[in-house]
């Protein structure tokens, strides 16, 4: 019996190790993760507090307010109002700073840390006279937990796992099976064929999502603001461009293994860079440039809006559009690349 054993083990690791291919990934994956935090975080020290700025470049400086000279917060520069004051009624950001000839803030009576950094606000114009001390409003709201802003992320990477794995594994083995060689004498184009397999995963990645969803509700009490018709459509949207996606991994590679590696090779990074885990306001601005170009971060991102804002079908037309659009794009390529053999 150990003699069985043992030559089906050493057969597996010859096989495993001839594949140098997906060898190479499980190596080089682990290093480029290491190397994507890196990036992602510069191994700086963490600042204490968040201050959202209005109405004026950061790069000013102490000119266009004695306050932007503090040390150890972090200053993000906000375009709207309206959605700059919702972060800090949700504690998100602890001060909101407007600038320019009327200049003001907003604290949110309710937090702690808004109570220190307005502190800090006042000592740094009391240290300087001459500058216009800005107007004091307040707001009220408690705090958004984390779990309330994870889940639409997790949601999303439910999605995206199901997604590029349901598909690139099933199409790889496939091919190795010579399954697909027996489908190329039949009349089955690549493209009806590709066309099939999206509708066959995206069926089960929507169920998951489904039962994932009430799953959560039945344990979490999270909220849900916006319209349920506007968050299944930003799902079935990412879903079909992150099958397309999948498709293409999968159009011409002939192991699992090396499927394996190309799919966490493009999974991670956007698993990383999409805001799933953890805001990406404040990291590198190389970081928020290239978490734009993955479809996961604007399905996070209308996620978000939808159960946390109370966004509606009009509100995220835009990502959806985009989404529908690349869907559509990578599964001609998936077709384009398709190989039966």
């Amino acid at each position: 019996m150990w003699r069985r054993i043992l030559a089906i083990l050493v057969a597996r690791n010859r096989e495993f190790y001839r594949d140098r291919a997906g060898l190479g990934w499980n190596i080089l994956m682990p290093i480029l993760m290491v190397l994507a935090f890196a990036f992602i975080f510069r191994g700086e020290p963490q600042d204490v507090f968040k201050v959202g700025v209005l109405g004026g470049p950061l790069d000013a400086g102490a000119t266009a307010s004695p306050f932007l000279a503090t040390r150890h917060v972090t200053f993000i520069p906000m375009s709207e109002r309206g959605a700059a004051l919702a972060k800090v009624q949700r504690h998100q950001i602890d001060l909101l700073l407007e600038l320019g000839p009327e200049p003001g803030y907003w604290v949110n009576l309710n937090s702690a840390r808004g109570y220190l950094a307005e502190r800090l606000l006042l000592g740094a114009y009391a240290a300087a006279p001459e500058a216009r001390t800005p107007a004091r409003r307040t707001v009220t709201g408690e705090a958004l937990t984390y779990a309330d802003w994870v889940l639409p992320g997790v949601l999303a990477m439910n999605v995206m796992f199901s997604s590029l794995w349901g598909v690139g594994f099933v199409v790889v083995r496939y091919r190795k099976n010579g399954v697909l060689r027996r489908l190329k004498a039949t009349p089955l184009t690549p493209f009806e064929f590709l066309s099939a397999q999206v509708l066959s995963r995206l069926l089960v990645v929507l169920g998951a999502s489904v039962v994932v969803y009430l799953g959560a509700a039945t344990v979490i009490d999270f909220p849900m603001r916006g319209s349920y018709l506007a968050l299944a459509l930003i799902f079935v949207t990412g879903a079909l461009c992150l099958i397309s996606l999948g498709l293409i991994v999968s159009a011409r590679l002939r192991t699992e293994e090396l499927a394996d590696g190309i799919l966490n090779l493009i999974s991670w990074p956007m698993l990383l860079l999409s805001g799933v885990w953890f805001s990406m306001e404040g990291t590198s601005p190389t970081a928020q440039a290239l978490s734009q170009l993955f479809p996961i971060t604007h399905m996070v991102s209308a996620a978000r809006r939808i159960m946390i804002d109370g966004a509606g079908v009009g509100d995220i037309l835009p990502e959806a559009g985009l989404l529908a659009g690349l869907a559509l794009l990578l599964l001609g390529m998936a077709a384009r690349l398709f190989r039966w053999e």
